[in-house]
């Protein structure tokens, strides 16, 4: 009786070892900080869209949820959104101040491609200095 207590209580044991080391090891992660990681790509504005344009899949494989550098003429501004070249939605947490119609590089997450409006988005954008 004793015997099999002891190996009850080993067995739950072990299930909640492996319970919280599942939840803390995959489950829950922090969230990133786009503004701390390095780029894994530099583009401009227009040859992003274009790589999107002609290969949708291609370009998610290599883009999607990746940190990339962004270098365009600033086009729209609104609310916390930046457009680079009419072509990349660039969203930002607070808007920082830029003037209009001035080249510059946008560090961001890629979200991916939205094709009724053929424009690449970007979240967690900071332009770079």
């Amino acid at each position: 009786m004793v015997k099999k207590m002891l190996i009850g209580s080993m067995a739950v044991l072990v299930l909640c070892c492996g319970a919280a080391y599942l939840y803390y090891g995959y489950l829950y992660k922090d969230s990133r900080n786009i503004s701390e990681e390095k780029a894994d790509f530099s583009i401009p504005a227009s040859k992003l869209v274009s790589e999107y344009s002609s290969n949708q899949q291609r370009a998610d494989s290599a883009y999607l949820n990746k940190t990339l550098e962004i270098k365009g003429k600033v086009t729209q501004v609104s609310d916390s959104i930046i457009t680079l070249d009419s072509l990349v939605f660039c969203s930002f947490d607070q808007l920082p101040k830029t003037t209009g119609s001035k080249t510059v590089t946008i560090k961001g997450r890629c979200i991916g491609y939205d094709e009724l409006f053929n424009e690449v988005k970007l979240d967690q954008c900071t332009i770079k200095e």
